[in-house]
């Protein structure tokens, strides 16, 4: 099984520390998927933002409509998170 070593919380600083901090805001908790990305806090700044855009940004296609083509492609490429 492949190990990766993440900076939990506690040990988050500067755009890691907002970034969690964001996180706990829109969800209750850090999700496995940000602190996988932890060691590279630029990348997940920037992976999130494009997220937030794609997800909530001006559209022709409803929220449902995206969440359902995201839960699609999840299901295609065998990704149970």
């Amino acid at each position: 099984m492949t190990y990766i070593d993440i900076i939990d919380e506690q040990d988050a600083k500067g755009i890691l520390k907002k970034e969690y901090e964001k996180g706990i805001l829109r969800s209750g908790k850090v999700f496995n998927i940000l602190k996988i990305m932890s060691r590279s806090p630029a990348t997940l700044r920037d992976a999130m933002a494009m997220y937030l855009t794609i997800m909530y940004g001006k559209s022709d296609l409803s929220r449902a409509q995206r969440e359902m083509l995201a839960t699609v492609v999840s299901k295609v490429n065998h990704c149970y998170y």
